[in-house]
């Protein structure tokens, strides 16, 4: 199991698969990465500013 906050693209790396795929294929998530995936998105996207027809 992936502990919270590791990036998958460098467990790909390491695990030498040519394809995100196939490391997403034998990569299980939890509750636990779940909620912290969410945290982060929250946070990126907290931090735009979106005006009509503008984003910052």
């Amino acid at each position: 199991m992936i502990e919270a906050g590791v990036d998958l693209l460098e467990v790909q790396k390491i695990l030498g698969h040519h394809s995100i795929l196939t490391t997403a294929k034998y990569t299980h998530l939890t509750s636990g990465t779940q909620h912290n995936a969410r945290q982060v998105i929250n946070a990126l996207m907290n931090g735009f500013s979106i005006d009509w027809g503008n984003a910052k």
